[in-house]
């Protein structure tokens, strides 16, 4: 495995790349490493079994898509590959620790210039990819309110009930969804997709965000889920604000928004989610 790793990076970068050095990092889903050569070229590398290579490729295609906004700060894509059991995806090392009220305020700026880049007149993005272990489908759709309902909250339900956890009927749940939103068409962003504070931090470079699910969609969503599972400083949103302002309703829509991650952390790790689900459920009047 480490050969092939080795291999495919002396491709990319067209110089030979010998690992000296070899870091195992933490990391929930996958596991996470940092190698360097003898000339302190040290880059990050994420492994997993060989089924997860689609995943590295739809990372790497959102790195690549963010990268081009020259909005929000992201790391180095290197390669993506695979050996004979594992899938890997490389990055340049970038030393990161956690944002201070200054880099949180300047990733609020930049994430609302992300939020502004580019014209789009439909939902969702050119390719399905992944929240987590998640697959997230992003096929294309003229209304916000159909986009949302189906394909974040009617999905995630989906999968919920494949895993054993229902909450009545979804096509119900879809529909109330839609009528909450039927009168809600924002301009469509590119948005981050997974921008909770472990995908956050502070680099050399200023602040970073990585491990993406981007998708052209309401902007709020990315300022809702700061708020989900909290450890932003109040700089992030003063520096989001402060570039663009947030529409009035956004507090009430958060609510739905967030519903979207609980489902899929439920769908990922079980255990006390289904009751913040179900509680959430039962706010929103949704059931």
């Amino acid at each position: 495995m480490w050969q092939a790793i080795s291999q495919q990076i002396s491709q990319q970068i067209g110089t030979t790349f010998t690992i000296a050095e070899r870091e195992e990092l933490s990391g929930e889903i996958n596991r996470c490493y940092c190698i360097s050569d003898a000339l302190y070229n040290r880059y990050f590398v994420k492994i997993n079994e060989k089924i997860y290579l689609p995943h590295y490729q739809a990372e790497s295609e959102a790195i690549r898509q963010l990268a081009a906004t020259q909005t929000l700060n992201v790391p180095e894509f290197i390669c993506v590959g695979q050996s004979k059991d594992h899938a890997f995806i490389v990055f340049r090392f970038a030393p990161m620790k956690s944002l201070d009220p200054e880099s949180a305020f300047h990733l609020g700026k930049q994430l609302a210039m992300l939020h502004q880049w580019g014209v789009q007149v439909d939902y969702g993005f050119d390719d399905d990819n992944y929240i987590g272990k998640s697959l997230q489908p992003n096929p294309w759709r003229s209304s916000w309110a159909t986009f949302f309902a189906e394909q974040r909250i009617g999905w995630q339900l989906q999968l919920a009930k494949e895993k054993g956890f229902e909450f009545g009927d979804i096509d119900h749940i879809t529909d109330n969804v839609r009528q909450r939103l039927a009168h809600h068409q924002p301009k469509p962003s590119l948005l981050h997709g997974d921008l909770w504070i472990g995908n956050c931090a502070l680099s050399v470079d200023g602040p970073i965000a990585f491990d993406p699910a981007p998708y052209w969609g309401d902007r709020e969503c990315d300022i809702a889920m700061t708020e989900l599972f909290s450890g932003f400083p109040p700089a992030f949103m003063e520096g989001y604000q402060a570039e663009w302002p947030l529409d009035r309703g956004y507090e009430e829509r958060k609510e739905l928004y967030n519903l979207y991650h609980l489902l899929n952390h439920l769908v990922m790790f079980g255990g006390d989610y289904q009751a913040q689900v179900l509680q959430r459920l039962t706010r929103l009047r949704l059931i």
